[in-house]
């Protein structure tokens, strides 16, 4: 056995692995897609493929296969130096906010990537982030992994995977990280900004994989309708709704609004009050708009992205906790996703 860093490539579908048939794009699966990337057989890295099949397309995502992949890595923890997962770009913040959540005490890179043109395009971004991202994957420091935890590279940057958010449907810089910088900026050097990268846990890693999606977003706009509001909140299969409010946590304060928020709140039910904002914090109190949230006790979700507040919740409420621990560990941040601002 080398020294050569070796890598778990996870191929789950997406952008990345079709081809243009006719006037469609198609999946094809990862036997197929690899005769496209001929550079792999002369990286100096230990490389082993698993590909879904069939390939799924990320529109297709769910719990079930973020519970999948998290059974591949624990399966092939002690076997690899790091993991590479290729995944559609609809939902792939989704399930990177959702695998870090998953996956505590990491200590190896998990790098999500895929690309925005299929591999058979000639104008492909594919080849470049597959590259990139085995080589950050499989980079190493005095023998411990450089990035020791869950990431996504696109176009030449690496992000905390639950601090990024999709934000152009068609440009190669499709994600954004607006409340973290950026673990890695590639160029003719892969060049690491050390002092905002995890240093990796000491502990054994530990798997969460209890999900309940008993969760609800609801979106505010100006003229919302009592109906609109009513049909979520008295709707007791949801134990969780994530309100998405105006600016730093603000809402209109019309007296039927607030007393459908104080009907659910007392029925113990959670609140989770996140901005419309990409960039920015929660801060309640701030101005009188966002005090009925502190009075009804709902949950800051300070500066986190949305797809991480849905992930966390949800594995959050897999752990069926109370009310009051369910705030507590809400409000901890698990793997780098939240940054407390105080007001």
């Amino acid at each position: 056995m080398t020294n050569r860093s070796s890598i778990l490539i996870i191929f789950t579908g997406g952008t990345i692995g079709m081809i243009r048939k006719e006037n469609n794009y198609i999946s094809i699966n990862f036997n197929e897609l690899i005769k496209y990337f001929p550079e792999l057989d002369k990286l100096n890295f230990y490389l082993e493929i698993i590909g879904f099949n069939p390939p799924i397309d990320s529109a297709e995502i769910n719990p079930k296969i973020w519970i999948k992949i998290v059974e591949i890595i624990e399966k092939n923890y002690t076997k690899f130096d790091g993991f590479v997962i290729l995944h559609g770009t609809d939902t792939m913040a989704y399930t990177a906010s959702a695998i870090s959540f998953m996956l505590q005490n990491l200590n190896k890179p998990i790098v999500f990537t895929g690309s925005q043109l299929p591999i058979g395009v000639h104008r492909t971004d594919a080849k470049e982030n597959l590259i990139t991202s085995i080589e950050i994957a499989g980079s190493r420091s005095f023998g411990k992994a450089i990035v020791p935890e869950v990431c996504i590279y696109f176009e030449n940057q690496l992000m905390r995977g639950n601090r990024t958010h999709k934000a152009s449907s068609n440009e190669f810089n499709a994600f954004k990280s607006y409340n973290y910088p950026i673990l890695a900026q590639a160029g003719i050097d892969i060049n690491y900004n050390h002092s905002v990268i995890s240093k990796g846990a000491l502990k054994s890693l530990k798997i969460h994989k209890k999900i309940k999606n008993s969760v609800a977003v609801l979106k505010l706009f100006p003229g919302i309708s009592k109906e609109a509001v009513s049909s979520l909140l008295k709707n007791d299969f949801f134990d969780a709704i994530i309100l998405q409010t105006y600016g730093c946590g603000n809402s209109m304060q019309e007296n039927w609004f607030l007393e459908e928020l104080q009907t659910y709140t007392q029925k113990g039910k959670i609140l989770i009050n996140t901005s419309q904002c990409e960039n920015g914090s929660i801060i309640e109190g701030r101005y009188k708009t966002s005090q009925i949230f502190t009075d009804l006790d709902a949950i800051n979700s300070y500066d986190m992205t949305l797809e991480s507040i849905i992930t966390k919740t949800m594995l959050l409420l897999g752990e069926s906790c109370d009310k009051k621990t369910f705030k507590n560990k809400f409000q901890e941040s698990f793997c780098g996703e939240l940054t407390k601002i105080q007001k």
